[in-house]
Formats: structure tokens, sequence, C-alpha cells
């Protein structure tokens, strides 16, 4: 058994750190394969933007020819930067049960962190500003959000061999609508809103009217963020990377963007969780992949809303009356019958009092881990 760091100009390589989940979860009814292009994108320095700013290097565990376990480790300045720390992030960690290789890839990619500066380990977080968060600790029997990870339920086992504790635990949950109902009382103060403060949603009709906006919310995204501990701001050029992405699962009349007359000062994202068909297509696109997601995108009952947020300044005024009431229709839209309200962090517990108010049942968690090197 032997660790090594991949060479990502190889192709071999990264086919073969690329293919390894597909082996690992082959039969698994919750596991939802990535786009090949996206990872291929992840490991390319020519053409994912984390690489205009910072360095990864990538690891897997072997033995006889077989994968055993993979990992990326991050050197990200920006996040070194703006936590003031040298903690490094890791992320694309697979396994499979055994500790000896789980721990043979991290030792390998702990070595190469400490010659970069690094004293400290954070992860799982991705190269970019909306990549998966946190490993699966709750709610293994769930079909998981888009976009939001899976894994197998004995990674917490190997985490706490592998000596890390948890940092924080992210929780998603589940609105139904037959039963989800808001107060009338938010509904008349979201009217209030709107015609005293001039705040309202904007709803969308194609993706092409979105793509004009996306330079302003991610200037909202990253002022609605920053007091979050560790956030890193959205580059330019992430911005677009990320954009592309959402929009190619988006039905853009789900996607609310809220104006103080004609300001942007919020949003809300909800998509329709296509993981089904994301499933069968098996990371490919051609040649029925598409055919398989256009068919679930009109036939989902399911919808994921991740990302929800106000500027600073508008927060407890009345704008979160506004974004409740559009949330509220959004899931009373006929396509939908259930949402699933993901990732809210344990420590904002502002959102967590307002999201039990709106019923939600929380079913899964994500963990965020930490090692001294």
């Amino acid at each position: 058994m032997q660790a090594r760091q991949i060479d990502i100009h190889n192709p071999k390589d990264v086919r073969q750190f690329i293919q390894f989940p597909f082996e690992l979860y082959r039969g698994n009814p919750y596991w939802v394969p990535p786009m090949l292009g996206e990872m291929k994108t992840a490991l390319d320095p020519k053409k994912h933007p984390y690489f205009q700013h910072s360095q990864a290097a990538f690891f897997i565990t072997e033995e006889r020819g077989k994968t055993l376990a993979r990992i990326a480790i991050l050197d990200n300045k920006r996040y070194r930067k703006n936590s003031g720390t040298d903690t490094g992030l890791f992320y694309y960690f697979e396994s499979v049960n055994n500790p000896k290789a789980a721990r043979a890839v991290m030792d390998a990619g702990a070595k190469w962190a400490k010659t970069q500066g690094i004293s400290a380990l954070v992860g799982p977080k991705g190269l970019a500003q909306g990549d998966s968060i946190g490993m699966l600790v709750e709610g293994f029997d769930y079909l998981p959000a888009m976009g939001i990870a899976y894994n197998m339920d004995y990674y917490p086992r190997l985490m706490d061999a592998l000596g890390f504790t948890k940092q924080s635990d992210l929780l998603s949950g589940q609105l139904h609508r037959d039963t989800f109902e808001l107060p009338q009382r938010i509904h008349e103060l979201a009217a209030r809103v709107k015609k005293r403060r001039g705040i309202h949603a904007r709803r969308f009709e194609t993706k092409d009217e979105l793509r004009k906006f996306i330079p302003q919310v991610r200037e909202v995204y990253n002022q609605a963020f920053a007091t979050v501990p560790e956030f890193v701001p959205i580059t330019e050029a992430e911005v677009w990377l990320i954009a592309d992405k959402i929009l190619s699962i988006a039905d853009p009349r789900l996607i609310k963007l809220v104006f103080k007359e004609d300001e942007l000062i919020g949003f809300m994202f909800a998509y329709p969780n296509i993981n089904r068909a994301m499933q069968k297509a098996r990371g490919r696109i051609w040649p029925l992949g598409w055919w398989r997601l256009m068919r679930e995108f009109k036939r989902t009952k399911w919808l994921d809303l991740n990302g929800i947020g106000l500027l600073p300044q508008h927060q407890g005024v009345g704008a979160t009356a506004v974004l409740f009431s559009e949330l509220e229709k959004t899931i009373r839209n006929e396509r939908f019958l259930h949402g699933d309200i993901v990732q809210v962090n344990e420590l904002n517990m502002k959102s967590f009092r307002e999201m039990d108010h709106l019923g939600v049942e929380w079913h899964k968690k994500h963990r965020i881990y930490k090692k001294n090197l």
C-alpha cells in the first residue's frame, strides 16, 4: 500500500483520481456522480480560477494497481489571508473502509501541506464558494441536495481514527407543501414593507435576464456573508464559474432577487432536484444524459433552497419577511411537494430560530473537521 501525489498533467492520473468514487459507490442508491467535465476543470490549473491565486495537490493511495483512497490538499492563499491563520483545506476525500489506506493518503497530503507552511487542515471545503462543504455524518438514507456531498457512513469513524475533530456542523431540513404555511402576519408585514420601503422581489423568465445581474449578486453575496467565520469573498473570475454551474440546473423563475427600488439587496436561490437523473447520467451529458436531466427537471417534486442572503443593513427591517413570503410562494409552486433547506450552520442561531418557526424538519448533518498538523 502506497500513497503518491498524482501528476495533474498526466491524463491517466487525472482519470484515476476522478474515477475512484465511481467504483467505490457502485450500486449505492444515494450517491450522485459529479459531472466529469466539472471534475476535469477542477484539476486543470489553466481552466479553474482557483489556481489564479492559490495552489493544490492531489493524492491517491493504491495497492497492486487498485485505488484505495484519494484527497486534495488546498493551499488557499485567500483563505489563509482572510482567516489570519496558516490553515489549509482538504477536499475530495474518498476511501475504502480501511484506516491504513485513509491514513496513508492523509499523511502524504499533510506532508505536502507542511512544505507550504500549513499548520492545520480544515474541511471538506472546496476550491470555490458554491462547492459542497462538510462531510455527511447523519442522514445517510436520504438523497442529497443538488451539489451537496454524500459519503459512506463509515467516514466519520475514519476521521476520528485520523485525529480530526469537529469544527462545526451544517444542518439540512425538509419542508412539505401540505404542512408548510407562514403566519398571516408575515405576509402582511411583507406587503407593508413593499409599499412603504419600496422593497420587492423580482421574478425572471430567462437565464439571460439573470446573467445581467451576476456582478451585482457577487457584491451582495460578499457583503451578506462577510461576518461568517473564515468566509472568503468570491472573485470576479470565480463568480462566472459558479454562475454557469448554477444556471445549468436552474429554473430562472425560481431564483428571486430582492430590490429596494432599483438597488439589489438580497437573493434566494432555489433549484429543482434532478439528482435521480444525475445518477443515471453517470457524469456524462452525451448520449442520453442531457435528455434524462431535462426530463427529471420537469417532473421532480423536490426543490432545493440553497442560498438566502440580504445586505446587513437590510436584515431585520422587513426585507426578511419579503424573502419568507417569496419562499412560501416558491414551495407552493404547483410542481413541487417538498423543499430541502440546505446546510444552515449550527452557529447561526438566528437562522435556526427562523427555520424552526417555518416548521423545518432537520434530517441531515454535514460536519466540518479540523486537525493541527
